[in-house]
C-alpha cells in the first residue's frame, strides 16, 4: 500500500508541476502580450497627440511666414516662451529652469493664449529651422541638453545629456508664397509614459510569481481530483486480480491436491473413477472461470458484435425454467414462472446474450436462496416495455450492497464462494449485456425479505397491443 501511495503521490506531484509549468508559460507569454499591447496602445496615442498639435500649429505657421528664415513677431501669438537662437534668452532659459520663471529681454512675448500653452503640462517644446538645417528659434517648455542638429525624419525618439527620452514629429515648413521656409519640430517628454509603463510592468513581475503559487496550489489539487479516478481503477484492477487468483486457485489447489493423494495410495477402479470425476468437476469449473472473464473482458471492449433478433421472451423464460429446474431441485427450491400477459411478448436483441442475462439471474436466485425456498420468474409488461422480474426468498441484500453486487467478483458474504459454488461474475455478466443492448437491470432487496432482479427491455413494435 505504501509503495502504491507513493506511485500515485509521485504522479500526482509530476501532473502538477507539468500544470504549473504550462500555466507558468501561457502566463508569462500573456503577460508579455498585455505589456506590448499597452505599450503599443500609448505610443499611438501618443503618435496621434503630437500629429494633432505638430499639425495645428504647422497651418498656423504658414499662414504667417513671409521670407524663408526669418521668424515673423506673430509668429510669438502662436509659440509660448519663444526664443531666438544666438541671444541671451536661451542661457537665460536654461537658467530659469533652476531657478524659475523666464521672463527675458529678448523672448518674443506674447500678447494671447497659445496654442502650446493648452497642453504644456505635458511638456511639449517647438523647434525651427531654416533650409540649411540651422536652428533658428526654440519655443515651449524646451528641454536642456537636446542634439541640435536637424534631423528631417518624420518621427525621432531622442535623449538629452541627462538620458530623458523625448519624442518629436518633424514637419517642413512653407512661406504663404509657397517658398521653402525651413522646418518645425514639435515634440514632448515620454517620462510620465515610462513611469506608467514601468508601473505595469511591475505590477506585471509581481502578479506572475503570485500567480504562479496560486496556479501551483489549484494543480495540486486538480491533479489530486484526476488521479482519483485512476486510483480507484487501479484499486479495482488490483482487487480484480487478486480476486482471480483466488478463484483460480481454489480448483487448482483442489485438483492438486487430489492427485497427490492418488499418487500416494494404490486405487481400485471406482477410487480412480472418483478421482477422475473431482478432476474432472474442477476443470469445467477452472473453464467456466476462464470463459466468464474472458467474456467480459470482449463485453469491454465491444468486441463481440450483437445478432439483433426478434424472439419471444415467453418461449425463452419457459425454456429457462425447464433448464435450471434440476438445479433448484438439488437445492430443494421451488422454481416456478409466472406469466402476467394474455399474449406473447417479443423483443428485438441477441438471444443468446440475452438468454445467458435471465440464465445467470436465475441461477444467482437459487444459489443464495436457503433450503425450502422458492424463486419465481415473473413475465408481465407495462405500455411499451417488457419486465421479468426473477423474485427470491433468499437472504436479501442490505441498501449499501445493493450498488455493488453488479461488479465483478463483489461478494455479500465473503465465503459465498466457497458455500454456493458461485465465482461472483454471474451478475457482473448480465449487467454488461444489458448495458450493451442498452436495456435496464436493477434489484429491489430487503435484508430478511429476498430480492428482485428486474430486466426491463422494449417490445417490438408488433407486440404493443392491448393487455
Amino acid at each position: 500500500m505504501m509503495r502504491q501511495n507513493k506511485l500515485f503521490n509521485n504522479t500526482r506531484t509530476s501532473l502538477a508541476l507539468w500544470y504549473a509549468g504550462v500555466m507558468g508559460l501561457i502566463l508569462s507569454l500573456l503577460g508579455m502580450g498585455v505589456y506590448k499591447a499597452i505599450s503599443h496602445a500609448h505610443w499611438v496615442a501618443l503618435d496621434n497627440e503630437l500629429e494633432s498639435v505638430a499639425g495645428t500649429l504647422h497651418d498656423s505657421l504658414e499662414l504667417k511666414l513671409k521670407q524663408p528664415g526669418k521668424i515673423e513677431p506673430i509668429i510669438g501669438k502662436l509659440l509660448p516662451n519663444l526664443c531666438l537662437v544666438g541671444t541671451s534668452c536661451i542661457t537665460d532659459r536654461f537658467n530659469s529652469q533652476r531657478h524659475g520663471a523666464y521672463k527675458g529681454a529678448n523672448a518674443i512675448r506674447p500678447t494671447a493664449p497659445h496654442i502650446l500653452s493648452a497642453v504644456e503640462r505635458g511638456n511639449y517644446y517647438a523647434r525651427l529651422y531654416d533650409t540649411s538645417g540651422r536652428l533658428i528659434a526654440i519655443a515651449g517648455d524646451y528641454p536642456e541638453g537636446l542634439p541640435q542638429s536637424l534631423n528631417t525624419e518624420s518621427w525621432q525618439t531622442l535623449s538629452n545629456r541627462t538620458n530623458n527620452i523625448y519624442h518629436q514629429i518633424s514637419l517642413s515648413l512653407h512661406t504663404q508664397t509657397r517658398e521653402d521656409w525651413g522646418y518645425f519640430q514639435v515634440g514632448r517628454s515620454i517620462a510620465d509614459f515610462e513611469d506608467y509603463l514601468g508601473r505595469v510592468k511591475l505590477v506585471l513581475l509581481l502578479g506572475l510569481p503570485t500567480s504562479l503559487i496560486l496556479v501551483g496550489f489549484a494543480s495540486w489539487w486538480l491533479a489530486g481530483l484526476a488521479m482519483q479516478p485512476i486510483y480507484r481503477s487501479y484499486q479495482q484492477i488490483e482487487q480484480f486480480t487478486a480476486d482471480a487468483a483466488h478463484e483460480l486457485r481454489t480448483p487448482l489447489a483442489a485438483t492438486q491436491a487430489t492427485l497427490e493423494s492418488a499418487l500416494l495410495v494404490d486405487l481400485d477402479r471406482q477410487e480412480t473413477k472418483d478421482i477422475l470425476t473431482t478432476i474432472e468437476r474442477e476443470n469445467k469449473r477452472l473453464i467456466q472461470l476462464v470463459g466468464d472473464l474472458l467474456l467480459l473482458a470482449r463485453m469491454d471492449r465491444k468486441a463481440i458484435p450483437l445478432r439483433r433478433q426478434l424472439f419471444c421472451l415467453n418461449d425463452l423464460v419457459s425454456d429457462l425454467v425447464e433448464e435450471l429446474e434440476p438445479l433448484a431441485i438439488a437445492n430443494q427450491i421451488t422454481l416456478t414462472n409466472e406469466f402476467r400477459v394474455k399474449k406473447s411478448l417479443n423483443v428485438s436483441g441477441d438471444c443468446d446474450q440475452l438468454y445467458r442475462l435471465v440464465y445467470n439471474l436465475i441461477v444467482n436466485a437459487i444459489q443464495h436462496t436457503p433450503s425450502d425456498g422458492r424463486v419465481t420468474v415473473i413475465l408481465e409488461r407495462d405500455a411499451s416495455d417488457a419486465l421479468i422480474k426473477v423474485k427470491d426468498t433468499g437472504i436479501g441484500i442490505a441498501p449499501e450492497h445493493q450498488k455493488k453486487i453488479f461488479d465483478r467478483f463483489y461478494r455479500v458474504q465473503s465465503d459465498r464462494s466457497r458455500n454456493t459454488g458461485g465465482s461472483g461474475l454471474g451478475l457482473a455478466i448480465a449487467k454488461s449485456i444489458a448495458r450493451a443492448h442498452s436495456f435496464k437491470l436493477s434489484v429491489r432487496s430487503e435484508l430478511g425479505q429476498g430480492s428482485t432482479f428486474i430486466f426491463q427491455l422494449p417490445l417490438a413494435i408488433n407486440s404493443k397491443v392491448n393487455f
